[in-house]
C-alpha cells in the first residue's frame, strides 16, 4: 500500500512476476508470499475461476484474442486492489496497456532455460500457445517476449536450478537492498552487469 498526498491509501501488488511458462511464477509466487506475509493472486487463475473454465478451454472455444481481453481485465483489477504477490500469466505482458500499467510496480522477470521450462511445464496440453512443437514454440516465443520482459523488469532473477525457496528469498533480499546485485553477475565501471 502506498499513501496518498491526500491521505488516501492506494492498494497495490507487493511485487508483480512476469515471465515465460515455466519459469516459476505461481509456484516462487506462493513462497514469496509467504516469505512476505501476504497472499498471492494468480491472474491465470483468477480467470479460471472467474470464467468457470480453464484458460485452454478458452483459448479453444473463444479464442486467443478473447482470453487476452479477459487476461487484460484480471490483470488491471488485480493492479488496482491486490496488495500481496501479483503472477501474471506468461503473455499478459505483450498487451501494450498491459504493459504501461505495470509502470510504478516492483516487477520481477524470472528468467528461465528451456531445459528446465521444459522440466517444470512438461510441455503438456494444459499449455495452448505450446501444443505444437512445445520446445520450438517455447524457444520462438522467448525470442519475441524477453524484451519485453527485461524492459518492464525492476530486476531480474535467474531460476535455472535453484528452488523456489532459494528464488524467494533472493526476491525479498533485493526488494529489502534496492541496488543489490545479481548474484552471478558483476557490475563494469560503467554499471553495466556481464557475466
Amino acid at each position: 500500500m502506498v499513501s496518498e498526498p491526500n491521505g488516501a491509501v492506494e492498494v497495490r501488488p507487493s511485487v508483480v512476476l512476469i515471465g515465460p511458462p515455466g519459469s516459476g511464477k505461481t509456484t516462487v509466487g506462493r513462497v514469496l508470499a509467504k516469505l512476505l506475509g501476504v497472499g498471492l493472486r494468480d491472474t491465470d487463475q483468477g480467470i479460471e475461476v472467474q470464467q468457470g473454465r480453464s484458460v485452454s478451454d478458452i483459448f479453444l472455444d473463444e479464442g486467443e484474442a478473447r482470453f487476452r481481453e479477459l487476461e487484460r481485465a484480471e490483470v488491471a483489477s488485480s493492479l488496482s486492489c491486490d496488495s500481496g504477490v501479483l503472477s501474471l500469466g506468461g503473455g499478459a505482458v505483450m498487451d501494450p496497456m498491459t504493459a504501461a500499467a505495470l509502470a510504478g510496480h516492483t516487477v520481477v522477470f524470472l528468467d528461465v532455460g528451456i531445459a528446465d521450462a521444459a522440466t517444470r511445464v512438461g510441455f503438456n496440453q494444459s499449455r495452448p500457445l505450446l501444443a505444437v512443437n512445445p520446445r520450438a514454440q517455447w524457444t520462438r516465443m522467448m525470442e519475441i517476449r524477453r524484451p519485453t520482459y527485461e524492459r518492464l523488469a525492476t530486476f531480474t532473477v535467474l531460476t535455472t536450478g535453484r528452488t523456489p525457496q532459494d528464488i524467494a528469498a533472493e526476491i525479498v533480499q533485493r526488494i529489502e537492498q534496492p541496488g543489490l546485485e545479481q548474484p552471478g553477475l558483476e557490475t563494469d565501471e560503467t554499471g553495466d552487469t556481464r557475466e
